[in-house]
C-alpha cells in the first residue's frame, strides 16, 4: 500500500473511531455503557447497520434520523471528520520513534478527543478516561525509563497540576474542577515539565480569549462556568505538534 493510500484509509479509520468516540463522550457522563447499540438520542430507536456510516450516513439522511425526522447533532460528523483529520496529523507529523509510539499517540489523541468533546457538552471528565490517558502516558513515557527518572516524571506532572489544584482549593470547586486537576497531571506526566507548563499557559490564555469572547458577545456572564478541558486539550495538542515553535515563542516573549 502505498502512502497516499494508506493515509487515506488511516482517515476512514479514524471517522470509524470518531463514531465511536461520539458514543463514548455522550453514554459516560451519563453513566450509561459503552456497549449496545447505538439510537436516536430523540426518539431512542436503534440505528440501523445501514446508518452507520461515518459522515455518509449523516449526508444521506441529510442530518435527520431515519424514524422521527429530527435533526441530528452536528457533532456527529464533525467529530468524525476531526478524528479522522487527527490521525492522519499525528501519524505524518508526530516526531514518533517508531509504529509502537506513532499507535501510542494515535490512543492518546482519541482520547483527547473524547475529553474535549465531553467536558464542552456535559462540563464532566469521567474517571475511566482519565485512567486511560495514564496508562497511555506511563506506556509512552515508560521505554528505557529508569526509576529516578520516573520520580522527575512524576515531580513534573505534580508540578503541572498545582497551579490548577490552588485554583481549585481556592474557589471550592466554582472556578476549576478537580477534573481539569487530574488532566494537568497528565499533561505533566506526557510533556514533562517544561512542555507541560506552556501547554498550561496555552490553556489559560486561550480559555480567556474565548471567555472575553462570550462575555463580548453577550453569550455569557461573567459567573458563567466554562468547561477548561477543552482548553487544556487545545494546549496539550499544540505542544505535540509544534512544541520547538511554541517554546521559541514564549523565549521571545519573555526574553529567555
Amino acid at each position: 500500500m502505498n502512502d497516499s493510500l494508506f493515509l487515506i484509509f488511516l482517515f476512514i479509520f479514524g471517522t470509524a473511531i470518531g463514531s465511536f468516540i461520539k458514543v463514548i463522550a455522550d453514554r459516560l457522563p451519563n453513566n450509561e455503557p459503552i456497549t449496545g447499540r447505538s439510537h436516536c438520542d430523540l426518539c431512542k430507536k436503534q440505528i440501523a447497520d445501514s446508518d452507520l456510516i461515518p459522515v455518509l450516513s449523516y449526508i444521506l439522511l441529510r442530518g435527520k434520523c431515519r424514524f422521527c425526522h429530527k435533526k441530528l447533532s452536528l457533532l456527529y460528523p464533525v467529530i468524525e471528520i476531526i478524528t479522522g483529520i487527527m490521525f492522519v496529523l499525528t501519524w505524518n507529523y508526530v516526531p514518533a520513534g517508531d509504529y509502537l509510539h506513532r499507535i501510542i499517540y494515535l490512543g492518546i489523541v482519541s482520547v483527547l478527543i473524547v475529553i474535549f468533546f465531553s467536558d464542552l457538552k456535559y462540563q464532566i471528565i469521567p474517571d475511566s478516561v482519565q485512567l486511560a490517558l495514564f496508562v497511555l502516558c506511563l506506556i509512552f513515557i515508560g521505554d528505557n525509563i529508569t526509576l529516578r527518572s520516573f520520580a522527575d516524571a512524576v515531580i513534573a506532572a505534580l508540578i503541572v497540576a498545582a497551579p490548577i489544584l490552588l485554583l481549585f482549593l481556592g474557589t471550592r470547586g466554582r472556578g476549576m474542577g478537580f477534573g481539569d486537576v487530574k488532566l494537568a497531571f497528565n499533561i505533566g506526566l506526557l510533556l514533562g515539565l517544561e512542555s507541560g507548563l506552556i501547554a498550561l499557559y496555552i490553556a489559560f490564555i486561550s480559555g480567556a480569549i474565548f471567555g472575553a469572547g462570550l462575555l463580548l458577545l453577550g453569550r455569557k456572564q461573567l459567573k458563567s462556568k466554562i468547561a477548561f478541558g477543552p482548553f487544556l486539550v487545545i494546549g496539550i495538542i499544540l505542544m505535540i505538534f509544534f512544541k520547538n515553535q511554541a517554546l521559541d515563542i514564549v523565549k521571545r516573549i519573555y526574553g529567555l
